[in-house]
């Protein structure tokens, strides 16, 4: 079951990937979840660099939040370190997750920090 699981996000990963491209003025904020952390970067597809990153597995972290409160922090500490660079705009890439929970919660901490998908 959870192989099939992992198969199916895969799935629908590639199929995303497939029209969401990232580049140095618009790049892709790229979402990995496991089970104890949420991560996310900013990536320049066409030079194949990451810009930025924020996960729950950093240090100072507050792990005592609930999961869904973490993503939530991660987004807006990347939101801020993307505008630190001069970056706005992104193009969202859920990596095949469902648009719900904490990869919901990270995408509404990114905007709220001044992101725009």
């Amino acid at each position: 079951m959870a192989q099939d699981k992992q198969i199916r996000r895969k799935k629908i990963h590639y199929r995303i990937r497939k029209t969401v491209v990232g580049s140095a003025t618009r790049p892709r904020l790229s979402v990995y979840r496991s089970n104890k952390e949420i991560y996310a970067q900013l990536v320049d597809d066409l030079k194949g660099v990451t810009i930025a990153s924020a996960s729950s597995a950093e240090k100072g972290f507050d792990k005592t939040s609930t999961k869904i409160a973490q993503a939530q922090v991660v987004g807006k500490a990347l939101a801020e370190r993307a505008a630190a660079l001069g970056i706005a705009d992104v193009q969202f890439d859920r990596s095949g997750y469902l648009y719900h929970g904490r990869v919901k919660a990270l995408a509404e901490g990114a905007r709220e920090g001044g992101l725009k998908f």
